[in-house]
């Protein structure tokens, strides 16, 4: 995919942060999944303590991300985007590797908070692409890169069902932390961002940004598209393995099955995202959105009755499928939306929301999955995408602030 990449500039930059983003999904997404597991054999839990555990570790990593995003997007403006991919995968390396050995729930779960107060590879790489792409061609460079992170979060959990079943669950932690160490070394030495390093004085207020951004209606909307977004792919993972304990009655690995169910949605956007991102570049970013967002909301009715773990995989492939439209086009419409002297900013407001997002998915997941059981989760699901469709369709049609006149 990435070999006619591999040149000076821009393109090199991309294959070499393609592999960044994909080591990053694969050391996240080959954890994840088998989050509470990991988590119940750390102590005595009922099912009441286990589900809040577990949406906690999980939201505690996007809080502390969503708060300390912007000030790290400051930086970047400031120092470049490059030193912030550096910080987030030292970072990862070291909390990953620590919670590896970690034995007690609460280490593990202040380790995490820690991981997501320093986090940020992902987006400080699609500012890089976003500010260095050929206009013609910023479609097909976000969604390549989207493939990264997508392919890694596809490969990861099959990869982990398959150490946890054989070696445990810290054997995962362990890899995971290795493969970031490397991505430390490669981001270092293969990554050369043309940037000019601006003093703090220099720089304009992000009031003054968005003061001069000609359609701030869209780009709320990208916003609140990249919170539902992750809200709806992390509600269910705080009880994905437990969900598909509760399918299978009990019989059948788990592990090996949940990694499947959770690898679903990411074969189908690795399989469509590079080519929708061509067809966003000649039909638009706006469009491509509406119908991926209208395409999530007619897969999520059937999911809310679903029966048994074949529909379960299906319908979260074709889930995928709308992720494939709705993740290159909002991410091509923040960067032809953001001015340039600004994109860190932008990109770090941009990961607030989807560290948002990780926040109230995952708690509210757990919360209502433990009132209403595990399918009424696929009903909130399908409650913010109708939302996030409805706002993303008045603002295409009404991109401005409406002045009121006296």
């Amino acid at each position: 995919m990435l070999a006619g990449y591999f040149k000076k500039g821009w393109q090199r930059n991309l294959a070499v942060l393609w592999f960044g983003c994909f080591i990053t999904g694969f050391g996240n997404s080959m954890t994840m999944p088998f989050l509470p597991l990991f988590i119940d054999t750390l102590g005595h839990f009922t099912s009441w303590q286990l589900n809040i555990l577990s949406g906690l570790a999980f939201s505690i990593t996007f809080l502390a991300k969503a708060i300390v995003s912007p000030l790290w997007g400051r930086l970047a403006d400031r120092k470049g985007r490059k030193l912030m991919c550096l910080r987030a995968s030292g970072v990862m390396t070291i909390t990953i590797t620590l919670i590896a050995m970690t034995t007690n729930v609460w280490v593990l779960i202040v380790l995490r908070a820690i991981q997501g107060s320093f986090s940020g590879y992902i987006n400080n790489a699609q500012a890089i692409i976003a500010a260095e792409a050929p206009s013609d061609k910023k479609g097909q460079a976000m969604g390549t890169l989207a493939t990264g992170q997508v392919t890694g979060t596809l490969l990861g959990p099959l990869i982990g069902g398959f150490l946890a079943g054989r070696f445990g669950y810290r054997a995962s932690f362990f890899i995971a932390g290795a493969l970031m160490f490397v991505v430390f070394w490669t981001t270092l030495f293969f990554v050369h961002e043309q940037f000019k390093p601006i003093a703090a004085a220099a720089m304009r207020p992000i009031k003054a940004v968005f003061s001069t951004i000609s359609a701030p209606r869209v780009l709320i909307g990208v916003f609140l598209t990249t919170l539902v977004v992750q809200a709806s792919a992390t509600s269910i993972q705080p009880i994905v393995s437990l969900f598909v304990r509760q399918l299978l009655g009990g019989h059948g690995d788990v592990a090996m099955i949940s990694g499947i169910v959770s690898a679903a949605p990411g074969m189908a956007t690795l399989i469509a995202a590079s080519s929708m991102g061509r067809v966003i570049d000649h039909v638009g970013a706006q469009k491509i959105l509406v119908l991926g967002l209208i395409a999530a909301v007619l897969v999520l009715v059937p999911m809310v009755f679903l029966q048994n773990v074949k529909e379960f995989i299906f319908l979260r492939f074709l889930f995928g499928l709308s992720d494939a439209a709705v993740i290159p086009a909002y991410q091509t419409l923040m960067t032809v939306n953001s001015p340039k002297d600004a994109f860190g900013r932008i990109f770090s407001y941009s990961q607030s929301f989807q560290a948002m997002g990780s926040v109230i998915g995952p708690m509210l997941g757990s919360f209502i999955a433990s009132l209403a059981g595990y399918r009424s989760v696929f009903l909130l699901t399908l409650v913010l995408e109708v939302i996030c469709l409805a706002y993303v369709v008045f603002a295409g049609k009404h991109p401005k602030k409406i002045k009121i006149e006296n």
